[in-house]
């Protein structure tokens, strides 16, 4: 037909997985409703999975695009701020007395995602707002928070049903909450790198979690996000550095450059 765009397939690739990652947090949903518990986890791990590959592909395709983006925030928004926070309420506050308890921090938790992914938006169309800078996020991303905010869950399947603290669990999930719209400068993995001669050590160690989630799962999710909590200061302490030492470099730049000037 004359005129007919024509669209190569592969640039379809990278939404088709962002689709099906839509299904798997939908179907997370599902099983925590029908009070399949490990099964809706999975199905929210997979999301997680396929959110990464789905960023992944567009980069190698080289089929980015402002549809793809936005179908992203729309998955994401669902996947990691509407299912973890409905899998929290069905499996920790539904038929309780802390009902209402659980709710505010299952709306937090949406609201504060939601926010996130606005911002992560507007981050794209205007250069003056940014959520990655010198290796670092801006708060903590969505599919991060999805997993933080899961661990009270990770603690029940765990065997920790009798520490029961609806109050200090719901500050717990908020707190998450915050931290996905806060200003904390968090480590990237995905700009992380490592030395030649570390990486047999990096690959065996990559192995070692593959098998320990495969194995023990949730009680490697919780060291995961223990460790991932952990090293909050140092990441900011990491970039207060970083951008101290940018600070005086274009200090003295300046300087110099007014000197010559003069």
């Amino acid at each position: 037909m004359t005129g007919a765009q024509q669209i190569k397939l592969r640039h379809l690739v990278p939404s088709i997985v962002t689709v099906f990652a839509i299904c798997a947090g939908m179907t997370s949903v599902r099983m925590s409703i029908e009070g399949h518990l490990e099964a809706s986890l999975y199905f929210i791990l997979l999301a997680v999975f396929l959110d990464a590959a789905d960023g992944k592909l567009a980069r190698f395709l080289d089929s980015a695009s402002p549809f793809g983006a936005e179908l992203d925030s729309l998955a994401d928004f669902f996947n990691f701020g509407i299912a973890p926070g409905l899998l929290l309420y069905n499996t920790l506050y539904i038929g309780t007395e802390h009902a209402s308890l659980g709710w505010l921090a299952t709306l937090v938790l949406a609201v504060c995602c939601a926010l996130r992914l606005a911002r992560f938006n507007l981050s794209i169309q205007c250069t003056d707002v940014t959520l990655k800078r010198d290796g670092f996020f801006v708060g903590v991303p969505a599919p991060a928070l999805a997993c933080l905010a899961l661990m009270p869950v990770f603690l029940h399947l765990h065997g920790w049903q009798n520490a029961d603290l609806p109050v200090a669990r719901t500050i717990y999930i908020i707190g998450v909450g915050l931290l996905a719209v806060s200003t904390l400068p968090t480590y990237s993995i995905k700009h992380a790198s490592i030395k030649r001669a570390h990486l047999p050590f990096a690959v065996v160690g990559a192995v070692v979690l593959v098998v320990c989630l495969l194995v023990y799962p949730w009680p490697t999710l919780i060291v995961g996000n223990v460790i991932y909590l952990g090293s909050f200061p140092f990441s900011y302490l990491s970039f207060t550095r970083m951008d101290h030492g940018s600070a005086v470099t274009d200090s003295r730049f300046a300087t110099s450059h007014d000197e010559g000037d003069a």
